[in-house]
């Protein structure tokens, strides 16, 4: 059996409680090891064969699976955040299904949600937003036409794009050009929840100058939205003493 476990944003004690039980009980862990927090390997036993997939193309990655399967060992994929959003687990699964081979996925705290936790943010504020967006910009590896950062940007949703921090000048005048206004408020969080986490409030204007005051160049993520104030937002209806739910009647 092979499983895609989510790691989680950073911290070690942020992975899930069923991913914790998968790692006690894996044979074979294959981990991202240029972003996964390697203390999460000291959840697994004395006898677990680890490998760092930093290091391994996807024929290596399949070539360790498929000879754990022959053995009839558990296999842990170990992903950074969440496997579902930048995990390259698609492929993986596609290759599995074509030789026979279960598997399962347990989700893990992406970097976005332990961002807005260390700033204490809600990115869905009544009257500011409703959405989030979660994107990144094209770099080495091409993003659809339809999903520019002009377009997202006119939706002037809260934003979390990931993969973008080498590209700040060129993010914050795409934002811009998009739709938001400069002093849009917006936020770098440099490794989320882990032990050197960085989090500096700015606005869209200020992306590249905060980034270089503080020497960030990779590992980072950009929020954007007016939701990051938390300024000007209306109270939840769901809690209003006039809003009658199933479990509550009004109050007034």
């Amino acid at each position: 059996m092979v499983y895609f476990v989510g790691a989680g944003t950073g911290a070690a004690d942020l992975i899930t409680v069923r991913g914790r039980k998968l790692l006690k009980k894996a044979d074979v862990v294959i981990y991202a090891g240029s972003l996964v927090n390697p203390e999460l390997l000291n959840y697994t036993g004395k006898a677990c064969s680890i490998h760092n997939s930093a290091r391994m193309t996807l024929e290596e990655v399949m070539e360790v699976i498929t000879q754990a399967e022959g053995e009839g060992k558990t296999t842990v994929r170990l992903h950074t955040g969440d496997p579902s959003i930048y995990g390259a687990v698609r492929e993986q699964m596609d290759i599995l299904e074509s030789l026979g081979i279960a598997y399962e996925s347990c989700p893990g705290v992406s970097a976005c949600f332990g961002a807005a936790a260390s700033l204490n943010l809600e990115y869905t504020l009544p009257g500011i937003s409703q959405s989030l967006i979660i994107t990144r910009m094209e770099g080495k590896t091409a993003v659809p036409e339809a999903e520019s950062i002009e377009s997202l940007a006119a939706h002037k949703a809260s934003m979390a794009i990931y993969l973008s921090t080498g590209m700040l000048p060129e993010l914050r005048d795409r934002l811009v050009k998009g739709g938001y206004s400069p002093d849009t408020p917006a936020a770098i969080v440099y490794k989320a929840t882990w032990p050197e986490e960085e989090a500096y409030l700015c606005t869209i204007s200020t992306l590249d100058e905060t980034a270089k005051a503080h020497n960030i160049t990779k590992t980072a993520l950009i929020l954007v939205g007016a939701a990051i104030a938390h300024q000007n937002y209306k109270r939840s209806r769901l809690y209003a003493p006039d809003f009658e739910t199933e479990y509550r009647g009004k109050r007034v």
